[in-house]
């Protein structure tokens, strides 16, 4: 994935310590913000766009980053969201009387993974596709971005105690997939 380059991450005001903690969260997230692009929009191409912008954007707002307000694993996650929001609003402008066409999601598998691994994940894959989006997008959230439920209610504009209730009855709902209960967590 080509996404930002070393020489495209800037240290800016913040000076080396907020440029090595831009660089080290890069590394822990950008598998994880991609995953969840990917997963709401469905093709590579726009993911890796959506990955893009929401790193270059996080980098422009690092001088007001707050922690009080949450980590910037968060706002980044939230910025994703955004990102992948406005393309799903760009798409239906363009084609409002056909879906777009998604690419598969199916990642390649990882080296020396199981033949009942890729079939679990696979399955998952699919169970989450047959979600509302807005289940959907609670359970990527949680789980790509491994929010608390008070990360989850800033990025979706919502009460803590709603957005547990809506993450929690999400988790129902895929519970009841094909895939049965004991391989969601």
């Amino acid at each position: 994935m080509g996404m930002i380059s070393r020489a495209q991450r800037p240290a800016g005001r913040d000076g080396e310590q907020g440029a090595a903690a831009l660089d080290a969260l890069y590394r822990e997230s950008v598998a994880d913000v991609h995953g969840y692009a990917l997963s709401l929009l469905g093709d590579r191409a726009s993911a890796e766009d959506v990955t893009a912008l929401a790193f270059e954007r996080l980098m422009r707002a690092r001088s007001r980053l707050d922690p009080r307000r949450g980590s910037p694993r968060a706002l980044l996650f939230t910025i994703a969201r955004n990102a992948a929001l406005d393309e799903l609003r760009r798409r239906r402008r363009r084609e409002p009387a056909a879906p777009p066409a998604q690419q598969s999601l199916a990642a390649a598998p990882a080296p020396g993974a199981s033949h009942e691994d890729v079939e679990r994940r696979d399955e998952v894959r699919r169970a989450l596709a047959a979600l509302a989006p807005r289940d959907r997008e609670i359970v990527l959230l949680k789980f790509h971005g491994q929010l608390t439920n008070a990360e989850l209610a800033r990025a979706l504009g919502i009460s803590e105690s709603n957005a547990g209730t809506r993450l929690h009855r999400a988790l129902e709902r895929l519970r009841e997939t094909p895939l049965g209960e004991s391989e969601v967590a």
